[in-house]
């Protein structure tokens, strides 16, 4: 028997070229308002491609987070910079030409030979960039960080 799921947005036009989702299955989640950039529309949201490169990252950043507490990595902090890229098919139209994605994990200095081990396979599991890379190339970078520090 497969392992299938399902998941439920309704997505509605509020004006102009603003649209609202609303995540059906999350009955808690916070509506998330779509728009597209100047002129077309008037930038009061994301547009679509920003929001799927989100998704690669939140979902890369998902499994990498998951891959090293599975080593027993100590995470304290995790950042996914992500740049989509937006160009001209041949027939003139609008098509993301690629998703670039750097991971930047803080661990604690046993992390090492856990994140070499993830580094190898976080990205396998990662469903959302999976299937992205079936047509449109993600190139996805790992560098660790150094703690953040604030100043008081």
């Amino acid at each position: 028997m497969a392992d299938q799921h399902t998941h439920h947005v309704t997505v509605r036009l509020a004006h102009g070229f603003q649209f609202v989702a609303q995540f059906d299955d999350v009955p808690h989640a916070s509506p998330m308002t779509f728009d597209e950039p100047e002129p077309l529309g008037g930038g009061r949201g994301p547009c679509a491609a920003a929001v799927l490169g989100a998704a690669v990252g939140d979902c890369l950043a998902a499994s990498l987070a998951f891959c090293l507490r599975r080593a027993r990595v100590n995470i304290t902090e995790l950042t996914a910079t992500v740049t989509t890229h937006v160009g001209r098919n041949p027939e003139g139209r609008q098509r993301i030409t690629g998703i670039d994605v750097e991971l930047s994990p803080v661990l604690a200095s046993e992390g090492l030979p856990g994140l070499d081990r993830c580094e190898a396979l976080f990205e396998d599991f990662c469903t959302v960039t999976a299937s992205v890379k079936q047509g449109i190339p993600v190139h996805v970078s790992l560098k660790e960080s150094t703690p953040s520090t604030s100043l008081t």
